[in-house]
């Protein structure tokens, strides 16, 4: 499987070089782009016309565009309802009330051809998936360009399993979102602003042998839902000066046992809100597990509750780790 990929129709010497990303001037396409940009997807190089009428899917997707200041290039955003409560907490409010919601489950090849999109943003699995029937190279058939999000790399058919830590893949993620769309400058702001703010949050951390042992329960019943070592919350709990109990499970989002949990033995529980289930709901029901009875977090009573927006691949991580570390230091972790 590949990547969508269209030849550049000039070769004219590169005018600009930003983010592993090259753009050079070429004959217009289909969409009327007059420019190239070439950037390395999921280890795969690529050549994008201009984006003219991008869909993004999920918080992930949106938010690194609304950052960029490219809502206005945007044909719309798709997002499972789910998330919703991630849009009344977002900085980028105004954007999501200016751009159009094509849809509000999982986006899908109908949806993106209806929009008569020419571009896309999405995760592997999350949005593409082999099963669903949209997938770059499917979407590639209708004229549709893909861009693949870093974090999801690992479990790509054709990526590139030595892919970035999740912070860095959000990173990698803006600097090639600011070569496609010619953003470039912004791009490289917004990374070292987030960067900073990383480091400064590092700082108040303790050494490594101290941190605390921080599980995030996103869902389920039967079997909890939680993030392994290839999702964002990962890197986000490192920054704040913890350890994330599953952050040797090599997987991005996935189901463990409940004695997996327990073995891990959570000191601090986070606990992610979205719409099914209010977080009161999920700690209750975690307070209420024999199993889980005898853990600190739960004998503690440490809870700490952060918005789906913020725990998904995207520019609000950085928030969340401000708000774990906050929480770990007023718990003397």
């Amino acid at each position: 499987m590949t990547l969508p990929r269209l030849s550049v129709l000039a070769a004219v010497a590169a005018l600009l070089v930003g983010c592993g990303a090259t753009v050079e001037p070429t004959a217009a396409g289909p969409s009327g782009s007059t420019s190239t940009a070439e950037v390395t997807n999921c280890g795969q190089k690529v050549d994008y016309p201009t984006p003219q009428r991008a869909v993004a899917y999920d918080v992930s997707g949106v938010e690194k565009m609304f950052a960029l200041g490219l809502a206005p290039r945007m044909r719309g955003y798709v997002m499972n309802s789910l998330g919703d409560p991630s849009i009344a907490g977002s900085d980028y409010k105004d954007d999501y009330a200016e751009v159009e919601r094509l849809g509000s489950g999982r986006i899908s090849r109908e949806v993106v051809v209806g929009a008569k999109a020419d571009w896309v943003i999405a995760g592997w699995n999350g949005g593409f998936s082999e099963a669903r029937g949209i997938t770059p190279k499917l979407l590639e058939q209708v004229g549709v360009n893909s861009y693949v999000h870093t974090e999801t790399c690992w479990a790509f058919p054709d990526g590139d399993k030595q892919q970035p830590a999740p912070l860095e893949a959000l990173y990698t993620d803006l600097l090639n979102l600011g070569g496609i769309f010619g953003v470039q400058d912004r791009a490289k702001s917004l990374v070292e602003e987030l960067r900073g703010r990383a480091d400064k949050v590092r700082e108040s951390a303790p050494p490594a042998d101290e941190r605390a042992r921080v599980w995030v329960y996103d869902s389920g019943n039967d079997q909890p839902f939680t993030a392994g070592k290839h999702a964002a919350p990962t890197d986000v709990i490192d920054v704040a000066g913890g350890k994330n109990a599953f952050a040797d499970l090599e997987k991005g989002w996935s189901t463990v046992g409940w004695e997996s949990v327990v073995e891990a033995d959570p000191e601090v529980i986070i606990v992610v809100d979205y719409a099914d289930q209010p977080a009161t709901e999920k700690i209750n029901f975690l307070k209420a597990l024999p199993q889980l009875a005898n853990t600190p977090a739960v004998k503690e009573n440490r809870f700490h509750v952060l918005s789906y927006g913020d725990m998904v691949s995207g520019p609000r991580n950085i928030r969340a780790a401000e708000s774990i570390a906050g929480y770990l230091r007023s718990i003397g972790r």
